[in-house]
């Protein structure tokens, strides 16, 4: 599919299929891909800036791939981005991002993986009865990649989407967090026949589980390990109490009630209590957990912590630098198939040196070719 000079990120979608007629094809869909690709990691945020980027840079593009033909227009740029079959750009993107993965060694812990959704606000159509694409994404949180993503009709959704997206993933020896959403039967029997941990947070809708388990970190009886963190920074001071329980036969006995709660293997309970002072006001919360790990106080802090960078190191990104909010795609397969192509950029910019902001890389890349070229080639 792409020339030596390519390396091997476009090779991994090779098998893409093409979805134009073959004998009407004037631009060939590995160009079309790479084009896109690199104005989205310059700068372009829609198919018109793809185009006029392309304008500037086809000398650069021909290095790479031929070209013959010069450049499509943006609206066969829009037309074929929104044909894509999108569970074989999946696929595709999955094969290129596990070649990017590493296993973390024991020192590290384990990999935490954590899955969250997001709606792309923008990409809804109500004349059309279209809703805004809801995308459930897994992060990598020590990697800081993006491993995988599952579209919804909406965030009620995610419940069918999270062991869809679970089942393409590979989670031996990873730890996996979920918020209540997720937290399902199903969900953790797909990670626990994949060879991962699960760390779901539990709230009242399992309410007889919930209360037992709250009742457990007030029980002097219960053999409790703690640990404590205090953040300050912004006018904010937090403090937050963590505990954990490994004994939790009270789960596993005879059950009192109808519709019980039957998480497969609950190795641990985990309290989080939070403490934050902000303008003179104080908030307090309490939020519990079930896992199938026997994690110290310390991990367990370390894992509920690295899920909320889903929202500040992914979702906020998409939005802040990639303007992901203000994307007003709404054709076809075009949203879901241009957030995997934000995805990648994503996880190419990450990996790029220098040290600075994911904003100033993807400047780097709009004004500097051979930056540009340093980040598409840093991982062939």
């Amino acid at each position: 599919m792409a020339c030596a000079q390519t390396g091997s990120l476009l090779d991994h979608f090779s098998a893409l299929r093409d979805p134009r007629q073959g004998g009407k094809v004037l631009y060939l869909l590995p160009e079309i891909l790479l084009l896109v690709l690199c104005a989205t990691l310059a700068g372009a945020n829609d198919f018109v800036a793809v185009r006029l980027w392309g304008e500037q840079a086809l000398p650069f593009l021909r290095r790479l791939l031929p070209y013959e033909d010069g450049l499509p227009s943006h609206d066969t740029l829009g037309d074929v981005m929104n044909a894509l079959d999108p569970e074989l750009f999946k696929e595709c993107f999955l094969s290129w991002v596990e070649a990017l993965r590493f296993s973390p060694s024991e020192a590290d812990g384990p990999e935490i993986i954590a899955v969250d959704g997001k709606t792309s606000r923008r990409t809804h159509n109500r004349a059309k009865g279209r809703e805004a694409l809801h995308l459930v994404s897994a992060w990598a949180c020590g990697q800081r990649l993006v491993l995988g993503q599952e579209a919804t009709a909406d965030k009620s959704n995610e419940i069918t989407a999270i062991p869809r997206l679970l089942e393409r993933l590979a989670l031996e020896g990873a730890l996996v967090t979920i918020d209540a959403m997720g937290t399902q039967t199903e969900i953790a029997r797909t990670i626990r026949r994949k060879g991962g941990d699960y760390l779901l947070a539990l709230k009242e809708n399992w309410p007889a589980t919930h209360a037992e388990v709250e009742k457990a970190f007030v029980d002097p009886e219960t053999t409790v390990e703690r640990s404590k963190t205090v953040d300050a920074d912004h006018g904010r001071i937090e403090v937050r109490r963590h505990a954990v329980c490994h004994d939790v036969d009270f789960l596993y006995s005879d059950r009192r009630h109808p519709g019980e709660f039957a998480m497969p293997d609950v190795a641990m309970i985990g309290m989080v209590e939070s403490h934050t002072e902000r303008s003179g006001k104080i908030e307090q919360e309490r939020r519990y957990y079930l896992c199938s790990a026997k994690l110290d106080a310390e991990t367990f802090a370390r894992a509920v912590r690295s899920h909320w960078h889903v929202e500040n190191r992914l979702h906020w990104i998409l939005d802040v630098v990639f303007q992901d909010d203000l994307a007003r795609l709404r054709s076809g397969h075009g949203p879901e198939n241009m957030a995997v192509v934000k995805h990648m950029a994503l996880n190419l910019l990450q990996k790029a040196s220098p040290t600075t902001s994911l904003k100033n890389r993807r400047h780097l890349a709009g004004w500097s070719l051979d930056y540009l070229d340093k980040v598409l080639r840093q991982v062939a």
